[in-house]
């Protein structure tokens, strides 16, 4: 027995040896050197040490030079009524998507604040992407559980996350209804427990589907009944038909207590074909440009579309972007939201912080090398509503977009983008093909380039 206590004591010291002896370990020699720098401005270092320890960092790094003006006048605007809120949930996708819908029913119907229910659409959507998962599980169930694939699929279960594909296969498959209609539940507003929930559930399955022999078609449908009992619970059972009344902001009837299905609603009053209107333009410099790219699995159904992007410098969607608001039509805009934001401004400006002086770090990488470390990405997704053009220059200088955080946040309900915030933290626009130039319509012609699930730019809109 001590004989037994002596070898793991001597094992113990000997592996504390070669950690402290490994390549690369910090030895007492670099701690000096390193503390020596340090104290090279050591009475300047204490004292913003102290301040910094106990106080709000972006509130010391806020920038009191800052010209940018946070107000509502811009040379080109898109009228658009009411801010609408996602509360404790990752639906920023399907409220932007929407926004760019609903827009359109009250330009054309002259309507006040009118809105879309997303909580039903959100039911199909957390129900395909269940079965989304299920059925790439069976597909790659004769591989190793640590296969890329499969390690990838059990990361990503289930999110509330999206991008635009999944606004245009789930109004096309299953139409929209008001938000008067299907209004929110607690859990659709607050998505984060049942989510949870739900992914554990899917994990256990989607161990017994691998361990399954023959047909699984059979118990997956099973096992999505149950994932459908907890989503009715969480969500409300989803209606097939409903009875509306529809009336203009003046009190004119449009429509008086007719019956509709999701899908009739859809065709009457909004219409779009979705799948051919619009196109997917992405700005990620860590890849060519003018070329045709496809992220794999990156969809909300698994009988719709993967997104595909078109990939172009700023500039050019920019143009995109600013012929479509010519024109009083809003776009799904996304965007690394989180980047050099001041909400109590409702502004997204690189000048808004200023931490390199604070902690005198300079802070050097551009935006392919920020994509390239996952340092960057798309985050959030917002509806581009403004832009204002110098009248001298005639290029942009700064942007709006309508956000989904409830109409006390920001601005109004908005954020306010400087051209250069835009330039270096906007990912993807989404714009009908109508305002785009022929030459970069044709790159849709091309084959496009497969991304894996796990490349860098995939990642979900909340």
């Amino acid at each position: 027995m001590k004989r037994i206590v002596l070898s793991i004591l001597a094992l113990g010291m000997s592996c504390s040896l070669m950690a402290q002896n490994g390549a690369g370990g910090l030895t007492a020699n670099d701690l000096n050197k390193i503390k020596t720098t340090y104290e090279k401005n050591g009475n300047t270092n204490k004292a913003l040490s102290k301040i910094i320890a106990n106080n709000d960092i972006r509130k010391l790094a806020i920038n009191p030079n800052n010209k940018l003006n946070a107000n509502g006048e811009f040379s080109n605007r898109v009228p658009n009524k009411g801010i609408t809120d996602q509360k404790q949930s990752g639906r920023c996708w399907m409220f932007s998507g929407f926004n760019v819908l609903r827009n359109k029913m009250i330009q054309e119907y002259n309507l006040g604040a009118f809105e879309l229910s997303q909580n039903y659409l959100f039911f199909y959507d957390q129900l395909e992407k269940s079965n989304l998962f299920l059925s790439l599980i069976i597909k790659h169930k004769n591989e190793p559980l640590t296969s890329k694939d499969n390690e990838w699929l059990l990361k990503n279960v289930l999110s509330d996350g999206g991008t635009f594909c999944g606004v245009v296969d789930l109004v096309t498959k299953y139409g929209v209804v008001p938000s008067t209609v299907v209004p929110e539940t607690y859990n659709s507003n607050n998505t984060s427990r049942i989510d949870n929930l739900i992914t554990l559930k899917l994990k256990e399955d989607a161990l017994e589907l691998r361990s399954m022999k023959g047909n699984t078609e059979n118990r997956k449908i099973e096992m999505l009944a149950e994932i459908y009992k907890m989503l009715v619970m969480a969500y409300g059972e989803p209606i097939t038909e409903f009875t509306y009344t529809l009336k203009d902001k003046d009190g004119n009837v449009i429509a008086n207590n007719e019956k509709f299905t999701p899908k009739s609603f859809y065709d009457r009053f909004i219409g779009i074909d979705l799948v051919n209107t619009y196109v997917m333009l992405m700005n990620d410099p860590s890849r060519e440009y003018y070329k045709l790219y496809e992220i794999e699995n990156d969809r909300h159904t698994m009988d719709g579309h993967n997104w595909q992007f078109i990939n172009l410098p700023a500039d050019d969607i920019k143009t995109c972007a600013i012929n479509s608001i010519k024109d009083s039509t809003l776009m799904y805009f996304s965007c690394d939201v989180g980047k050099s934001l001041d909400n109590e401004a409702g502004t997204l400006d690189l000048n808004n912080f200023d931490y390199e002086t604070l902690f005198g770090v300079k802070f050097g990488m551009d935006k392919k090398q920020r994509i390239e470390t996952f340092a960057s990405g798309s985050s959030h997704a917002m509806t581009l509503v403004a832009v204002d053009i110098d009248p001298v220059t005639d290029k942009p200088t700064k942007w709006m977009v309508e956000n989904s955080w409830g109409a006390s946040s920001g601005y109004q309900g908005h954020l306010i983008m400087t051209d250069d915030w835009f330039n270096e933290y906007m990912f993807r626009l989404v714009v009908d093909k109508k305002y785009v130039p022929q030459n970069i319509l044709d790159i849709l012609k091309q084959k496009p380039i497969m991304l894996p699930p796990w490349d860098p730019m995939f990642s979900n809109e909340d």
